[in-house]
């Protein structure tokens, strides 16, 4: 079985366990957060149990328990590697800016194509607080898990195989393939993926850490739970409330105000990338 396994190519192996990583991460929540919703739900009794299975999850991918054989080639995987001082400041700013970028190229997009809406929990149904703890344990598992998974797991071995560029171009494709789980996502929802996935995944290789990732990650899906909580208006619809499409109003000021402040955050986005590569290259700092 281990020569059968050795034989796959790199990027089936990293798909195959980024994958199975992912899943196993990623499941216990989902089961546990469904169940609260349809029983007790007002109380978070879900959040607990997944933050003590989180933790022990965390452990495991960076090397702890058994098998010890696969100990340090787990913690290599992981990628939850320490970011040198000089590169965590750089790292989140171009990480954000990326990441607004993003949000603007959804605005455009949105002028462009339909964009479907997301489809959630209702939070007045349920207790603020019981809200709040699930907003953040989902968070949680959706920055450390997927970070792990995807651009650690699946993204590292790639990139030593074959570069950074098709690592994560391969990387952003089966991250949005996961997101299709989701009844409202469909194909047009896979360039915002891509995008996202580009951001985080050039995050990791500049700094060979995830925990870049994971804050973002973390921290952004925080952000877009309540803003979509607050507005009712998914982050992939971009900033701002929905318009019409320029089919039917024609390319008005708002439209080209977007394309302006898109390309704007992308040269800033480029701007922070770059400075994170000249870093990276320094070999003493």
């Amino acid at each position: 079985m281990i020569a059968l396994w050795r034989r796959l190519p790199v990027i089936v192996r990293a798909a195959l366990t980024g994958g199975l990583v992912a899943t196993l991460g990623t499941l216990p929540w989902a089961l546990l957060v469904s169940l609260n919703i349809k029983y007790w739900s007002g109380v978070p009794w879900a959040v607990p149990p997944t933050a003590v299975y989180l933790w022990f999850f965390w452990r495991y991918v960076r090397g702890a328990g058994w098998p010890r054989a696969t100990a340090e080639a787990r913690r290599a995987l992981a990628r939850a590697n320490a970011v040198p001082d000089d590169m965590w400041g750089l790292a989140i700013i171009a990480g954000l800016v990326g990441l607004v970028a993003v949000l603007l190229i959804q605005t455009v997009m949105s002028r462009l194509v339909t964009i479907p809406q997301q489809q959630d929990i209702d939070p007045s149904q349920y207790p603020v607080m019981t809200v709040f703890l699930w907003v953040l344990m989902s968070a949680a598992v959706a920055g450390v898990v997927e970070e792990t998974a995807f651009r650690g797991y699946l993204q590292g071995p790639i990139e030593r195989r074959h570069g950074p560029v098709i690592a994560i171009l391969v990387t952003g494709i089966l991250f949005g393939f996961l997101h299709f789980t989701h009844p409202e996502v469909t194909l047009v929802l896979m360039p915002f993926y891509l995008a996202v996935a580009t951001v985080y995944g050039t995050l990791a290789y500049l700094t060979n850490s995830t925990w870049p990732g994971i804050v973002l990650h973390a921290g952004g899906n925080v952000f877009v739970a309540f803003t979509l909580f607050a507005r009712g208006h998914s982050e992939w619809q971009g900033l701002g409330p929905p318009a019409k499409l320029i089919w039917e109003t024609g390319a008005d000021a708002a439209f080209w105000t977007s394309v302006g402040a898109t390309l704007a955050a992308l040269a800033a986005a480029v701007w922070g990338f770059v400075g994170l590569a000249r870093l990276r290259r320094d070999p003493v700092r």
